[in-house]
């Protein structure tokens, strides 16, 4: 890494630029591999560092020092995100969601939905989970050779978040969702798609499938309120809508009970295609996973002490969240003037903020590039180096679901691998990737099916 700058402050104007293409800069280099390309220019030029692409330039803050500093006090308060996601805000008839929400507000509205949104969520559902996880497989596996593992993802995942948020598979749902939030994020949130893209039938009839799934989240929260059932994001949602309506205006219901289900098809699918991808590339991790799952659903009903066994599924999953982050960086502006890296950072600017670099530096995780499930293990534990690890983003608006994500992630991963046996279409193939709406596996990545290994009883 280079030096940082000791001394009084440097103006942005004195920020490095990365070095790129005549015309188009750094545009190919961030649309290939954008995590490879922040790496080497935080080597290059340090923690801040500008980059030029689209004919737009753009200021980087990258390293475990930005990670560090969003941790701090004055790194709290020093970005909002509302310009962020303010277009899709207001594409979705809205004033307001939590993640664009900033200061004072944004911790109350945490912490009125974090209960639905927690790892708590979860308890006394492993079975309903477990259900739909295999509902997912039997559908899409059983009687073929080779399936689509990105299709498989999401379709776990419309099975397992809607029937935490509406007491049923959302599979009916899922493919309007996908859409409607992909056009979203790329005409206003990425700025990739033309504004016209929202005007197409296909997303019209992709808006209307969400109102319907709003519709579906409301019967089951009434519902639930007559009849007693477990806690969920629906109903921390609905119930702040009702009896905060101050912070949960109607305007802002379908935004916000979007959140898990976005969440659930794009970064929880990608994730978990990933993990696959890594398991099946090192059969030494394979055979660990297979072992403990099928120890696991052979010891009787699942619950939170049976998943806390699955220690190579958990590993699994973070390894792939480190190699094949979902948030390589957080787009933010700054809230006020602040000092970094040894340069004056100016107000009101746009910032990408690269937390995931350490995730593939050698000081930080050894032998970066290798897939390594035994890192996060004591007394290795390298994940707990300050500012090395943040796959679910740095600061107060880091991803509230984290918990609910990581518990949902390691249980499907197992039982995956418990139900069928899966191998890579080619021995020496490598994950290809896609970066819209967000970095993940590509499509086409598909893994052959040899069978399945234990019946859906067990």
């Amino acid at each position: 890494m280079a030096s940082i700058i000791a001394g009084p402050a440097l103006p942005a104007e004195a920020v490095p630029v990365a070095h790129g293409l005549p015309l188009l800069g750094n545009t190919l280099d961030l649309m290939r591999d954008p995590a490879s390309f922040l790496v080497e220019s935080y080597r290059k030029y340090g923690p801040v560092f500008r980059t030029r692409a689209m004919g737009r330039g753009g200021l980087v803050l990258a390293g475990p020092e930005i990670a560090t500093f969003m941790s701090t006090r004055e790194g709290r308060d020093a970005f909002r995100s509302r310009e962020v996601w303010q277009g899709m805000v207001r594409e979705l008839g809205g004033t307001e969601v939590v993640n664009g929400a900033d200061g004072e507000r944004h911790a109350r509205l945490r912490a009125i939905v974090r209960e639905g949104f927690s790892r708590r969520a979860l308890h006394g559902e492993y079975v309903a989970l477990v259900r739909g996880c295999d509902n997912a497989l039997d559908r899409l596996c059983a009687g073929t050779e080779s399936v689509s593992v990105v299709a498989l993802s999401q379709r776990i995942a419309a099975e397992q978040i809607g029937y935490l948020m509406i007491g049923r598979a959302a599979t009916d749902h899922a493919p309007d969702i996908l859409h409607a939030v992909k056009s979203i994020i790329n005409v206003h949130v990425g700025g990739v798609w033309p504004q016209w893209m929202l005007a197409l039938p296909r997303y019209r009839r992709a808006r209307a499938g969400i109102e319907r799934f709003v519709a579906a989240c409301r019967r089951e929260f009434a519902r639930r309120e007559a009849c007693g059932g477990p806690d969920s994001a629906t109903m921390a949602v609905l119930r702040a809508n009702r009896d905060a309506p101050d912070l949960m205006p109607d305007e802002n219901v379908t935004i916000t009970l979007l959140g898990p289900f976005i969440a659930g098809l794009d970064s929880m699918a990608n994730t978990l295609a990933s993990a696959i991808y890594g398991a099946l590339r090192h059969p030494d991790v394979l055979r660990r996973i297979q072992a403990e799952a099928d120890a696991m659903f052979a010891a009787g009903p699942v619950d939170d002490e049976a998943v806390a066994t699955l220690k190579a599924s958990d590993g699994t999953m973070m390894e792939a969240m480190r190699l094949w982050p979902n948030a390589i960086a957080q787009m933010r502006y700054t809230a006020a003037e602040f000092d970094f890296g040894g340069f004056r950072i100016p107000a009101n600017r746009k910032v990408m903020l690269a937390t995931t670099v350490p995730h593939f530096l050698d000081e930080y995780f050894p032998d970066a590039a290798r897939f390594d499930i035994d890192r996060y293990r004591r007394p290795r534990s390298e994940h707990l180096q300050k500012g090395a690890y943040s796959p679910f983003g740095r600061g107060p608006h880091s991803c509230i679901g984290q918990g609910m994500a990581e518990g949902l992630m390691t249980i499907t991963l197992a039982r995956i691998f418990h139900r069928y046996d899966l191998s890579l279409t080619a021995p020496d193939y490598r994950l290809e990737t896609r970066l819209t709406p967000t970095p993940g596996p590509a499509m086409r990545f598909r893994a052959r099916i040899g069978g399945e290994r234990r019946p859906r009883s067990s």
